[in-house]
């Protein structure tokens, strides 16, 4: 018998990072990134990436933000749907944050509102059990 039925979850921090922007760049207009990627520059612009983000010190987002997990180590101006957050003590957020699990360090500021659920099956339950609304395109 096995102790663990699973792998191991490796760490964000330690994920292989396929798209990097490096602290000095400037990023204006939105970013969609494959697998994990790490901001140490600005973006101003929605972020959208598919499994990972790593928001380093000097690193800053002026936009919203996709992703599956991130750590947010610099400073974010919008808002956030993670599956999983961390806000390190070095971090600034400021925005609606939409998570399942959070994690914020001494230290940390957060300004903002906060919307948890336990699951996805949870979240999608919700969103069943609200009237069906008719969207409608102008233009």
């Amino acid at each position: 018998m096995a102790f663990f039925s699973k792998k191991d979850k490796v760490a964000l921090d330690l994920q292989s990072i396929s798209t990097l922007i490096s602290e000095d760049c400037i990023l204006d207009g939105n970013l969609k990134a494959p697998a994990y990627a790490r901001i140490d520059g600005q973006v101003t612009g929605d972020v959208m990436v598919d499994e990972g983000l790593i928001l380093g010190e000097k690193g800053s987002v002026l936009g919203n933000i996709i992703t599956k997990e991130m750590v947010v180590y610099g400073t974010v101006t919008g808002n956030l749907q993670v599956n999983s957050l961390e806000i390190k003590a070095t971090g600034k957020v400021t925005g609606e944050i939409r998570t399942q699990t959070l994690a914020v360090e001494n230290g940390a500021v957060y300004n903002g509102s906060l919307s948890m659920t336990q699951n996805n099956k949870l979240a999608q339950t919700h969103k069943l059990s609200k009237p069906a609304q008719k969207v409608i395109e102008v233009g």
